[in-house]
């Protein structure tokens, strides 16, 4: 509540809220003026009192104040305060305290810093009263609100920056560019703070701007890339609508002019120089040129063409598309000495043309190319250049068949020499005059040998044999009537006993190795020595061929079986060659129907009977034949011959002594006496052991007789080792798959209380022995240095014992 409510009837102050509207009930007081409620205030003049209470709801307070002492914001009052200082008024919320401060006994409040609207607008605080002794709540407490009043102290801000437009070049008058904003912090509900109009400060000569929008536009129509690309224009934006005293702010804003196809191309010179050897071959780039185009990017593509006839004739333009440069290249051979300049006309133009600036001119240019052409030593060229030539086969020796001519082209005209390339002609059938180039025959012709020479001719200056030239020349070979004609094959026919005369026997063709041009013509007669003219007669068809028929009725085998019948056969030239050919006819038994049936020829019935497919089958079985025979020999005469090496091989041979002792029972790596063990157990299982199982074999048994070895005494068994070897030698002997030899081994048991006995002699000491060596006389020449030296000891040991 202001200052100067004290003392005033409050029912006359809640008449004037009563009347006022909702948002007018609030008393204030700003700075500098009267506040509601103050002494003369029409709200205040009705009578009466009312209920206690806040009478205020809102504060102002300045920004950016800038004086030395608080700002005076405003007073709260109760109307239960009677100034005596008994209410204790206290102030809470934002800023309370530090921005805002109360003075408690009378309720004014300052504000202690500067304010800044922009940053915070309004302050929401909380108002209470309170007995200062008690510190009882005497009102409710009450919000309110100091709000900050707007000054002019922001200026317009472009919060975009920086821009950067483009117009295209030539644009008409008027034409948007872009637009620009700016921003004003300022509160644009008070005044004209946050009012911002735009306008330019440089720049203006080619741009405007609109005040009010920003948009910036062109001011000429004459904008030209070419000659500025880009511009810098700054725009300024003013608040307070403009008017004096308003803040302002610029922007630059960059301008880019963009390029359209106005320029067209041109070229630096009107004329170029490029030289080129006349040996330079088709496609050779002779040089580069360029026109220029001031504009950019596709503006500038381009392509060449000549335009001149003569240079399309001979050259032809293409374009570097990397480059934009137009590359002439050869298009046909150049000769220095035909022509040694060369003046071609190129033209450039743009390839995408805006119709909008047709006006402005042709959007293209020429220029004037001059080719030299630069002399080289050149290889001589044949002149005419003809490949072909012919001559007769019956040429003699060193005859001439044509002449090859080459010129040197060079102004300088060098003698030019000739030669044959002898890979071409191996045989040297042709030779050349290396000063006239006349081509003659080095050796005899022959049409029907080889009727086409194909020969390389080589054309060299005189001076210098590097510059060559080669030229391929065909050879024709003429045919002259040099072949008499022959009979087709040896003829040969039958003719049956019975034959009637007409009867057709033959139809007789010749050929002629010769090839006249007008064809053959041959011509039939018997030979005027044929003695059996009047047996058989010839017609000729005159087709070149001819028919022998029978003039005779019936022919005897047993008289002449066989008839040969000369035949003369003319050609017709020139000059006309004959020859005379044989037919051979056989006469033959034929049947009703005048098949043949038999010949006295054997050779001709089975030419007649068997086709030579099947001769060749039968000959082809009968070697078969032959070879399997052959192969079932060899086998039976093999197999043979193997029986006869194994029965004849000597078994007696085949002895293996192994030099060595065993240690007894107790040695089980020397060797496995379980082998001869389980061999003896299964003789025993198998034979039970039996004397009636013994009886078979013994005449095997007899017949194989043991070793000579010392025994130890009568008490030593045998039999044991010699049923084992018998059974080996029976294995052996039974199986057919594997070479009969045998196998000899010694075992040797030696240590005390071995259940077996030592089987070797050196421990014998017994002179007698069980045994007769007398059979060992029987054993052949092999063993009789045996049979005496056992015969011999034999005889020294009856004496003793008797």
């Amino acid at each position: 509540m202001a200052e100067g409510l004290q003392g005033f009837p409050w029912a006359v102050l809640l008449l004037c809220c009563a009347l006022l509207p909702p948002a007018a009930w609030a008393l204030h007081a700003e700075l500098g003026g009267p506040a509601l409620g103050q002494p003369g205030d029409p709200a205040l003049l009705a009578g009466g009192r009312v209920k206690r209470g806040w009478v205020w709801n809102q504060f102002f307070v300045v920004e950016e104040y800038t004086g030395t002492e608080p700002l005076y914001v405003g007073k709260i009052h109760s109307d239960s305060d009677e100034g005596d200082g008994s209410i204790k008024y206290t102030i809470s919320g934002e800023g309370a305290g530090t921005i805002f401060l109360i003075d408690e006994i009378t309720g004014d409040i300052h504000a202690t810093e500067r304010l800044d609207r922009e940053q915070k607008t309004f302050y929401t605080l909380r108002a209470q009263a309170r007995d200062r002794q008690t510190d009882r709540l005497l009102e409710p407490e009450s919000e309110f609100i100091i709000k900050v009043q707007d000054i002019n102290d922001s200026e317009p801000r472009f919060l975009e920056g920086p821009y950067i437009g483009s117009v295209a070049e030539l644009s008409p008058v008027g034409t948007s560019v872009m637009q620009v904003m700016a921003s004003d912090a300022d509160d644009p509900t008070y005044g004209s703070s946050a009012r911002v109009v735009y306008s330019v400060l440089e720049g203006e000569q080619h741009f405007t701007v609109d005040s009010k929008t920003g948009v910036i536009r062109t001011a000429v129509a004459d904008l030209d890339r070419e000659t500025q690309d880009r511009y810098e224009v700054v725009i300024r934006a003013t608040d307070m609508a403009g008017q004096l005293g308003g803040l302002s702010g610029s922007t630059t804003v960059t301008i880019v002019v963009t390029d359209v196809n106005d320029n067209p191309p041109r070229f630096p010179q009107k004329m170029y120089q490029f030289s080129v050897v006349e040996t330079a071959p088709v496609g050779t780039a002779v040089g580069r040129v360029k026109a220029e185009d001031s504009d950019v990017g596709e503006n500038t593509d381009m392509t060449y063409q000549v335009k001149d006839e003569e240079g399309v004739e001979m050259f032809r333009v293409i374009t570097d598309s990397n480059t934009q440069e137009a590359v002439i290249m050869v298009q046909k051979p150049l000769d220095y000495e035909s022509k040694k300049v060369h003046t071609v006309v190129v033209e450039a133009l743009n390839k995408f043309v805006d119709p909008r600036f047709v006006d402005l001119g042709t959007f293209r240019d020429q220029t004037i190319v001059r080719v030299s052409v630069l002399d080289v030593d050149e290889p001589p060229e044949f002149r005419p250049p003809s490949d072909l030539m012919e001559v007769q086969e019956d040429a003699h020796v060193g005859s001439i068949v044509g002449v090859v001519t080459a010129l040197d082209p060079d102004v300088a005209n060098h003698p030019v020499r000739y030669a044959i390339d002898r890979s071409t002609d191996v045989e040297r059938i042709f030779d050349i005059d290396a000063n006239t180039g006349a081509i003659m025959t080095g050796k005899v012709l022959d049409r029907e040998t080889a009727g086409w020479h194909n020969i390389t001719v080589l054309a060299m200056e005189a001076d210098n044999h590097s510059q060559v030239s080669r030229a391929s020349l065909r050879i024709r070979i003429l045919d002259v009537n040099d072949n008499p004609p022959e009979l087709a094959t040896p003829y040969e026919a039958a003719v049956c006993e019975d034959a009637k005369p007409g009867q057709l026997i033959q139809t007789i063709s010749v050929v002629d190795r010769d090839e006249p041009q007008s064809g053959h013509r041959f011509y039939f007669a018997l030979a005027p020595e044929a003695t059996h003219s009047h047996r058989f007669s010839l017609l000729d068809v005159q087709d070149n061929t001819a028919t022998v028929h029978t003039q005779r009725v019936g022919f005897n085998r047993q008289e002449q079986d066989v008839y040969l019948l000369p035949i003369l056969v003319v050609d017709s030239g020139p000059p006309a060659l004959s020859s005379t050919g044989t037919l051979t006819i056989r006469v033959c038994g034929c049947d009703s129907n005048g098949a043949i049936q038999s010949c006295n020829s054997t050779a001709y019935v089975m030419s007649a009977t068997l086709s030579p497919g099947a001769l060749i089958a039968l000959l082809v079985c009968v070697l078969i034949l032959i070879v399997l025979v052959l192969l079932i020999l060899t086998l039976k005469r093999h197999h043979k011959s193997h029986l006869a090496s194994e029965d004849d091989e000597d078994m007696r041979d085949n002895v293996i002594k192994y030099n060595d002792e065993g240690g007894g029972e107790q040695d089980t790596e020397a060797y496995d006496m379980s082998a001869l063990r389980s061999l003896y157990e299964l003789g025993e299982l198998e034979g039970g052991g039996g004397p009636a199982e013994a009886a078979p074999r013994g005449s095997l048994a007899s017949e194989r007789h043991a070793l000579p070895q010392w025994v130890q005494g009568p008490e030593l068994d045998f039999a044991l080792f010699r049923d084992y070897i018998c059974r080996k030698v029976e294995q052996a002997d039974g199986d057919a798959s594997v070479p009969p030899y045998d196998s000899f081994q010694t075992y040797a048991f030696e240590g005390a209380g071995s259940p077996a006995p030592s089987l070797s002699s050196l421990g014998s000491r017994s002179s007698a022995s069980e045994q007769d060596f007398s059979y060992l006389g029987g054993w052949g020449p092999r063993f009789r240095q045996l049979a005496a030296l056992y015969a011999g000891r034999r005889a020294d040991e009856e004496p003793e014992d008797s």
